[in-house]
């Protein structure tokens, strides 16, 4: 299943969906389904490491890590 992005053309919101081909996606802002579709961007596979440390900082600086031990926390944002 290809992942594609979406414009809302009713509130101009733009967001990704992985999406079957017999599935009509609705914004999730405004719930209309006229939206114009677009094929997402494969990310290169050397930046995927550097991107997924750059998330998990994010989410420890936001408290989304608090679930994980500090031996955890400390592994996963080497």
């Amino acid at each position: 299943m290809p992942l594609f992005d979406y414009t809302c053309t009713a509130c101009g919101q733009t967001f990704e969906r992985l999406v079957r081909a017999d599935t009509v996606p609705s914004c999730p802002h405004c719930g209309s389904t006229a939206l114009d579709k677009g094929l997402s961007r494969i990310a290169p596979h050397a930046r995927l490491p550097a991107w997924r440390q750059a998330m998990r900082r994010q989410a420890a600086a936001e408290g989304l890590m608090s679930h994980d031990t500090p031996a955890d926390r400390a592994r996963l944002l080497k």
